[in-house]
């Protein structure tokens, strides 16, 4: 059994997950039931997670300092170290260089979380404000960075070991050899393959959802195929697919999930053409997170009103996943990034039971059950697309026009990326109509127009991210066309900022 004391991550449930991945038993909890927990569970290691506070923050989450003295190894990620640092009675700052992002690190002792590792530089994720600038008596320095002296640090005889760093996220090298090290050498517990248990997962589905019929939101996405079909495989007729048509997703989706649930489900979804509602509940909204709650009750007004046209419809069935709920403030430490419609969109009294598969998994888990459901491996391994669609792709306000444009710039850069065999390299790639005006010349003559950025990302479980190396050439074809065939647009800009410390999307 390990121990996660939450201190609101975005990727205290990753941390789980890396430690199920190893096949031991965790629990996360909140720092006011640590102790009691503890207690209670007897675990052989602790995990204090990251956090978006300052230790000198108002209201910031903290621990009873008796947890130091249970003699059970713990570690300490990014806020953790530093109110271990804090609570200690070392020294924790603001830092004079912030870091969002890659970092390298400097192994300085190749002992504890470094055993066997070469002593070579390597890369790992940063997303910090405050740092240890004085480790607290006792502690030694064990990495540092070029801007923090005190990247990572330990106190073996106190069993305590931190890093300021995140070993949980895919862009940490060996950041999986990290938490072995602290899990296997330093708290002793077996290590031993991880199994999706998809029975279970299925036995779960059948009992949440009963004798009812379930009404099913599909996208054309991943998660809502998968969740779809985890749906049809536990209750199979009482699955109803919907797909509302909101004029919100790429071009071709329609068709796309017509014939997938036709012919993987042998049910045909049910298809509500409401592309005007939407541009009408849109009208004059600028604001992102106004758009998706707009878009979150017209879905549920829509699935009301689909409901009562099938008889029992009492369950709704979602495709989120564990990102969805994070960024939308998934736990009671954690800062909330943006609404998800699904999740954070979603009104109060909602009038369904709310059936959700996949809420605990990561994409990359998604993926693998899609794989085992046997779904087409185009479908599985689909890009990521938002729920709130192109609205949360348009700065600004969402009308005709600016939609027009943004399905025309999308579907320039799926036909050069698949032309250039970057498609299936790449995690997400799509344009962003950025509201920016900015002077061109066309035909000779002054043109003012709209600024269009690229937005092409490589990613694994969404939490972090990184901007893909395309070839300038396959730069200079995407911007060219962009620029000459989409009315409106002056120039094309590529983002080039990793997550963090910026979202995957714009909005």
């Amino acid at each position: 059994m390990m121990l996660i004391v939450d201190f609101g991550s975005q990727t205290a449930n990753l941390i789980a997950r890396r430690i199920r991945d190893l096949g031991v038993t965790v629990t996360t909890v909140i720092p006011e039931q640590a102790l009691a927990k503890i207690k209670e569970l007897d675990p052989r290691g602790i995990i204090f997670s990251g956090g978006p506070a300052s230790v000198y923050g108002s209201g910031a989450p903290t621990i009873d300092p008796k947890i130091f003295s249970f003699k059970i190894p713990i570690l300490g990620i990014c806020y953790g170290q530093q109110l271990t640092g804090f609570l200690l009675q070392g020294e924790v700052k603001a830092g004079k260089v912030k870091e969002y992002g890659p970092a390298i690190v400097h192994v300085n002792e190749q002992s504890g979380l470094f055993s066997g590792f070469t002593g070579k530089p390597f890369q790992v994720w940063m997303s910090h404000g405050d740092q240890v600038v004085t480790p607290p008596p006792g502690f030694h320095v064990t990495a540092s960075t070029n801007d923090v002296h005190v990247a990572a640090m330990h106190n073996t005889k106190r069993h305590i070991y931190c890093v300021q760093f995140h070993p949980e996220v895919e862009h940490t090298r060996f950041g999986k050899l990290i938490l072995r090290n602290f899990i296997e050498n330093i708290c002793g517990l077996k290590i031993k393959k991880h199994r999706l248990d998809l029975p279970q997962l299925i036995t779960r589905i059948k009992h949440e959802i009963g004798q009812a019929n379930a009404l099913c939101a599909v996208s054309g996405g991943v998660d809502s195929t998968v969740a779809a079909a985890l749906v049809a495989r536990a209750v199979g007729k009482q699955l109803i697919p919907v797909y509302i048509e909101s004029g919100l997703m790429r071009t071709g989706t329609k068709e796309e999930v017509t014939k997938l649930f036709t012919e993987s489900f042998h049910i045909k979804p049910v298809i509500v053409k409401a592309q005007a509602e939407f541009l009408k509940a849109l009208t004059g909204l600028t604001d992102p997170e106004d758009k998706r709650r707009a878009i979150g009750a017209l879905y549920i007004k829509l699935f009301h009103e689909e409901a009562k046209k099938h008889k029992g419809a009492d369950v709704l069935v979602q495709g989120t996943i564990y990102s969805d709920v994070i960024e939308s403030k998934g736990t009671k430490h954690a800062a909330k990034i943006k609404s998800h419609h699904n999740v954070g969109g979603l009104p109060k009294e909602l009038g369904f039971k709310l059936v959700e598969p996949l809420r605990e998994f990561y994409k990359d888990e998604v993926r693998k059950i899609g794989r085992k459901l046997g779904l087409p491996p185009k479908f599985v391994q689909k890009q990521v697309f938002p729920g709130p669609g192109l609205a949360i792709r348009i700065v600004g306000e969402v009308t005709r026009a600016r939609l027009a444009q943004e399905h025309q710039a999308d579907q320039i850069i799926l036909e050069e990326m698949a032309k250039s065999n970057w498609l299936k390299k790449v995690y997400m790639c799509f344009p962003i109509m950025t509201g920016a005006p900015s002077t061109a010349v066309k035909g000779d003559g002054r043109f003012f127009g709209e600024v269009v950025a690229l937005r092409i990302i490589e990613s694994k479980d969404v939490m972090t991210t990184n901007w893909a190396h395309l070839p300038y050439s396959l730069l200079q074809k995407l911007s060219s066309r962009i620029v000459n065939e989409v009315p409106g647009v002056s120039r094309v800009v590529y983002d080039i900022t990793t997550k963090p410390p910026a979202t995957m999307e714009w909005e």
